[in-house]
């Protein structure tokens, strides 16, 4: 990655002898979508922070569009736009106010600003509430307003902090969609920072699991799977027609394929344990065995799978460990 859009270099935050974020290293490339995921509490706002030139890191540089954040902040807020976990607007006003006035705020002319503002709300799928007033939106409502405030002075990035808070699922996958829509059309590259886990495997393509100030890990799901699952990577279940005896005859050719590590035999399923995706060679074999394949089932290990495995590894120690796993489980358990 020669020039990235987002690079932070050794990015280190402490109040007192706590070190919020600890030694970051992360570059981040044009229009990419780059999911910061980790518990609450795990540093992620504070790292958000720096970048935007809000808070002075302890050691480290931010540099995001080859700016630095803490040098030049001004210049770093005309490239990006910010949405955090909470949106605040003027209630009084319509939602086409509230985004001509950022817009003006920004240096727009009136006319131009008015002119974006209604070419975003349609865009967010809100032309039809532009002259409602913002007291009347819905949380759903104000969080695409807010996408759309960002929006109004064309960032090169956009970052933002926990944006589906309190949204309805159905609500959630529309806003997500939009940001790829978005990431995809525009060349955005979109920071987005999240402890729900399926929101951030939607649209990241790449995710870094964020924990006591530290990134513990950083690659996109493959990436993450095979540095976890190593010996397990992929798993394919073959469904025929007719139940096979736990000692099939043919059990030692199949595990002679490269790659097969182990299988295992329950009636009319073969489960079958790979080091890489060898399932076109395994589908050949059962044919050319005269087995009727009636099934092709391969396993995938998404976040849920991979954030839990890390901590049951015992990656983390220290009470920032347990707190990540009892937010996680909390989690999984409302699911």
């Amino acid at each position: 990655m020669e020039n990235p859009v987002i690079d932070l270099k050794g990015l280190t935050k402490c109040y007192g002898s706590l070190k919020a974020v600890d030694e970051l290293n992360l570059k981040i490339e044009k229009g990419e979508i780059f999911g910061l995921l980790g518990p609450n509490g795990a540093g992620k706002t504070t790292t958000i922070l720096m970048m935007l030139g809000l808070t002075e890191p302890t050691s480290g540089k931010a540099l995001v569009c080859g700016i630095d954040a803490t040098t030049n902040p001004i210049l770093v807020k005309r490239k990006v736009g910010y949405m955090p976990d909470s949106i605040g607007f003027y209630e009084s006003m319509t939602a086409l106010e509230n985004l001509v006035y950022t817009g003006k705020l920004n240096g727009l002319p009136e006319k131009e600003a008015n002119r974006r503002a209604l070419d975003l709300m349609d865009l967010v799928g809100l032309g039809d509430s532009a002259r409602k007033r913002a007291s009347v939106f819905s949380r759903g409502m104000k969080q695409r307003l807010g996408l759309a405030e960002v929006l109004i002075k064309r960032p090169e990035v956009i970052i933002l902090d926990e944006p589906t808070l309190g949204i309805d699922p159905a609500g959630v996958k529309e806003f997500l969609s939009l940001i790829h829509q978005l990431s995809r059309e525009q060349g955005l590259t979109v920071l987005l920072s999240s402890h729900h886990l399926h929101q951030v495997q939607m649209v990241c393509d790449r995710v870094g699991i964020f924990a006591a100030g530290k990134m513990q890990m950083e690659g996109n799901i493959h990436k993450l799977s095979q540095t976890l699952f190593a010996e397990d990577s992929y798993s394919v279940g073959i469904t025929v027609r007719e139940p096979l005896p736990a000692s099939w005859e043919h059990s030692d050719e199949l595990r002679n394929i490269p790659d097969v590590q182990g299988l295992r035999i329950t009636e009319n399923l073969v489960q079958i344990a790979c080091a890489s995706d060898v399932t076109p060679d395994i589908v050949r074999f059962f044919v050319a065995k005269g087995l009727d394949v009636m099934g092709v089932h391969k396993r995938e290990f998404g976040l849920d799978e991979i954030y839990q495995k890390y901590f049951d590894n015992n990656l983390i120690e220290n009470n920032a460990h347990e707190k990540s796993r009892s937010i996680f489980k909390r989690y999984v358990n409302k699911k």
